[in-house]
């Protein structure tokens, strides 16, 4: 299926049971990689769902694509662009509006697969406009308040539903960063799962069966 162009680049695997107001899944990728990396798990997803693969808005030299600067200064360490990440936060946002449109989906089943720096958006989008996101995948990631939409907590949170995992020796974001997330969610009572697996900075055969188990036991 060749992608209508949208204010961002992506993939995209058509529903194979709905023609119209489809279930969408849009998975988002970490940071120095592009739209392809995720796409990898599209053929082994629900096949109700439709499957956006989203490519981030920021080039990075020599290859690769990222939704926020991380710079890595002498003085004061590694750091993320906080203003670029409210940025991509939005671009997220229009583009799920206009994919939502342009393919007559179930805006009312809207789920977010990120990786990493993916997972980090996925969070923020979905915290920030829970009325637009229905169900979060986040895999080896956390939540950076910092990039959340002021006042996010007084919204109505309770029909969103997370998946959260980790590495439990990633080397790129801490364990502990992500061991936040339950108690987080659970302060804004929010349902989830949290679990984590004996891997690094990546997603296990057995972590991709209990997402897509726990998926598909989202009605």
């Amino acid at each position: 299926m060749s992608p209508t162009p949208l204010s961002l680049t992506y993939l995209v695997r058509p529903s194979k049971t709905l023609n119209s107001n489809a279930p969408a899944i849009f998975m988002f990728h970490g940071y120095g990689s592009n739209e392809e990396d995720l796409f990898s798990f599209a053929p082994e997803l629900p096949e109700q769902f439709m499957v956006f693969s989203v490519r981030a808005p920021f080039s990075l030299e020599p290859f690769g694509y990222a939704w926020y600067a991380i710079n890595f200064d002498a003085e004061y360490g590694k750091w993320s662009d906080d203003s670029q990440a409210i940025e991509s936060r939005d671009k997220i946002l229009t583009f799920i509006e206009e994919a939502t449109e342009t393919y007559q989906l179930d805006k009312t089943n809207i789920t977010l697969l990120g990786f990493s720096q993916g997972t980090i958006l996925s969070y923020s989008v979905a915290l920030s406009y829970p009325e637009k996101v229905k169900n979060v995948i986040a895999l080896s990631g956390y939540i950076n308040q910092k990039i959340l939409l002021e006042g996010f907590e007084n919204k109505s949170l309770e029909h969103l539903s997370f998946y959260a995992s980790h590495g439990q020796v990633d080397q790129v974001i801490p364990l502990e960063w992500a061991q936040k997330t339950p108690d987080f969610l659970k302060n804004l009572g929010i349902p989830f799962k949290y679990e984590e697996f004996p891997v690094g900075h990546g997603v296990s055969p057995q972590n991709f069966y209990s997402f897509r188990k726990w998926l598909e036991e989202q009605v």
